[in-house]
């Protein structure tokens, strides 16, 4: 549930800060009549975000068992590189998220109507298609239970309401440190994800090493236990994982941890005109 809970607080405040600042912007602007246009956009980007969650469980759920673990595991890569790339790119758009939208948004109006619709139907669409896939991947090692869309339910109310919040001014939050923290633990998540499609790579016989184990902690890590449980739902940490699913999850977390941790370095002021 906790993983399924970030991952729908991070996309989900991105997605609402991504409106409010559109809607703040009409308002302050008076180009209330415009609103309709942001509303339209947002909800066909709902809809075409929840359909294609829908199109991957349909469609892993109609494949043969071979089938459906490499199906499987090319969503959990592909859902590995878009969470890592988002990670990074939130990382340096956080302060400037805003300055943007209202210029493209300034843009919109001037062509036209539709221009509105599509460019917050577009704003809010990547973020609705990054969350079906995270959703769909990371949900795979869950048990059959609602247990995962109860988490990313709460997750994306959670950030609807701190959204409303940001939008009115009631709150304050550092989004240079939120998105720090909730990077670094979907670092981790990602690492569980990437190690989960590695995982189902060797039980659709692409990788060998399926029954070849790194180590084997389940007299330290019971598997029973509910901490066990925790771990392996919020990062895919088991007491007896494969090398192969070793070797990934480590060649992921480190580097990519290290990189994301790393300062940034600081911009080149221009040398003044002789």
């Amino acid at each position: 549930m906790f993983a399924s809970y970030l991952i729908g607080l991070r996309e989900g405040l991105e997605a609402t800060l991504v409106v409010s600042i559109l809607v703040a912007f009409l308002v302050k602007s008076d180009r209330r009549d415009k609103l309709p246009l942001v509303w339209t956009g947002v909800a066909a980007a709902v809809a075409l975000s929840v359909g294609f969650g829908a199109l991957l469980s349909f469609t892993a759920a109609h494949l043969a068992f071979e089938q459906q673990e490499l199906f499987e595991a090319v969503a959990s890569i592909a859902a590995t590189v878009f969470v890592t790339w988002m990670i990074f790119w939130m990382r340096g758009a956080a302060r400037r998220i805003s300055a943007d939208l209202r210029a493209k948004l300034g843009e919109a109006l001037e062509v036209g109507s539709v221009a509105v619709a599509v460019m917050a139907f577009l704003a809010v669409v990547r973020e609705g298609l990054e969350t079906s896939l995270l959703f769909f991947a990371s949900a795979q090692g869950a048990a059959a239970t609602a247990t995962p869309l109860i988490g990313i339910t709460l997750g994306l109310l959670t950030s609807i309401v701190i959204g409303w919040g940001l939008y009115a001014s009631a709150i304050r939050v550092n989004l240079t440190k939120f998105f720090t923290w909730t990077g670094i633990l979907l670092i981790l998540v990602a690492g569980g994800i990437l190690k989960y499609g590695v995982h189902d790579l060797q039980e659709a016989g692409i990788l060998p090493g399926l029954n070849t184990l790194a180590f084997d902690i389940s007299a330290v890590l019971d598997p029973s236990a509910w901490y066990s449980a925790l771990l392996s739902g919020m990062f895919n940490i088991t007491a007896a994982p494969s090398v192969l699913e070793t070797i990934a999850w480590t060649a992921y977390v480190l580097p990519v941890m290290f990189l994301f941790l790393r300062p940034a370095a600081p911009a080149k002021v221009a040398a003044p005109a002789s």
